[in-house]
């Protein structure tokens, strides 16, 4: 029996891959005991022992940025948490660790490479974070969603998806998806997200663009988000939704999609053949725009500043693009071709190859 311990948490961003991947692990094998450490703060804290996992707890550790009182008093906490994790990976006789970044990350590699327990790591930004370029120098088991990710030792596995969306039949579930969003079956359907809370420059864009967007021949699927501070335009064909559990059906109808590009979206929507306008969001290390630029390359998707997406630019670039059918279908050819289905797959295949490596002595 295996015992895997998969360490990453914080965001979404961490903590949906890792979670594909221990759904997979125990669909596999339902004797192996898959542990998860996190953080009591973070998604992880409630999102894992709702799958049924064990979860963890590793205090949350940020690197100093400077030094100062509090840089003083994070080695030896840091020194800690690694030595407990130590403990815990002999104390479970946990075979392999599998991280997937952010702060829980980095002590979970240091303790693995301590014990001498093999290490398999997933990245899923372009742009990857400390703890993952850390823990590519410890191990050659390096996955990574983009083409582009420059991390020691990387070779592309893709994004780890929603089982949901890996299966998803898109034409066979378009009209249940239809028929759910209350949409036309004789239009296309343009798809606008910003996330589960919103983008305020897509959506306020987006709410000011709809009479054209529906004058040139497009109904609209507008999931604004729990926090927007748009109001329903109400127009025929414009479709306006706070919050959707039911993704899979709108990536069904979707012909052409406006989000942002987080590393998800960005891999699920290529994954599955649909063509975007990114709108990387603004602030931050910078990670989104980077996120899109193997899609964009292939000709699948374009990228637009946020503070440019504007109601002028939907009509002088996007309205002109959803008038021309066979260039919306060879952008999602292009998508497609950069996209990965089975991602989870192909790092489960990582996590065999990294426990199959001979340990250090």
């Amino acid at each position: 029996m295996t015992t895997y311990l998969l360490a990453g948490g914080g965001t979404a961003g961490h903590v949906n891959p890792l979670l594909a991947v221990a759904d997979a692990l125990r669909a596999r094998d339902p004797d192996a005991t898959v542990l998860v450490l996190g953080t009591s703060e973070g998604l992880e804290s409630r999102l894992v022992p709702e799958r049924g996992y064990e979860l963890l707890i590793v205090p949350r550790l940020p690197f100093p940025r400077r030094p100062n009182r509090a840089a003083l008093r994070f080695l030896p906490r840091f020194n800690r948490a690694i030595n407990e994790v130590a403990a815990t990976l002999r104390r479970r006789q946990v075979d392999v660790v599998v991280g997937f970044g952010g702060y829980v990350a980095t002590p979970a590699y240091l303790a693995a490479r301590r014990a001498g327990i093999p290490i398999a790591i997933h990245e899923a930004n372009a742009k990857p974070g400390l703890a993952n370029r850390l823990g590519s120098t410890l191990t050659h088991s390096v996955g990574v969603a983009f083409a582009g990710t420059r991390l020691r030792h990387a070779r592309v596995v893709g994004m780890p998806l929603r089982r949901e969306i890996e299966v998803l039949d898109r034409a066979g579930s378009r009209p249940e998806g239809l028929t759910f969003f209350g949409l036309a079956a004789d239009l296309p359907t343009l798809l606008v997200t910003g996330g589960s809370l919103g983008a305020r420059r897509i959506n306020r864009t987006v709410v000011d663009a709809a009479p054209a967007l529906v004058a040139a021949g497009w109904q609209v699927l507008h999931i604004t988000g729990t926090q927007a501070e748009v109001t329903d335009p109400g127009l025929d064909g414009y479709r306006m939704v706070a919050y959707c559990d039911r993704m899979d059906l709108a990536l069904s109808v979707a012909d052409f999609a406006v989000s942002r590009a987080g590393a998800a979206t960005v891999s699920e929507l290529s994954a599955l053949g649909i063509p975007a306008a990114y709108v990387p969001y603004p602030v931050g290390n910078g990670e989104q725009r980077f996120n899109a630029a193997d899609v964009v390359a292939a000709g699948g998707g374009i990228l637009i500043d946020d503070a440019l997406f504007l109601p002028a630019w939907i009509e002088s670039t996007l309205l002109p693009l959803l008038r021309k059918p066979g260039s919306i279908q060879a952008m999602s050819v292009a998508a497609r071709s950069v996209g990965v289905l089975d991602g989870t797959r192909r790092t489960v295949e990582l996590i065999d190859q990294a426990a199959r490596r001979p340990k250090p002595r």
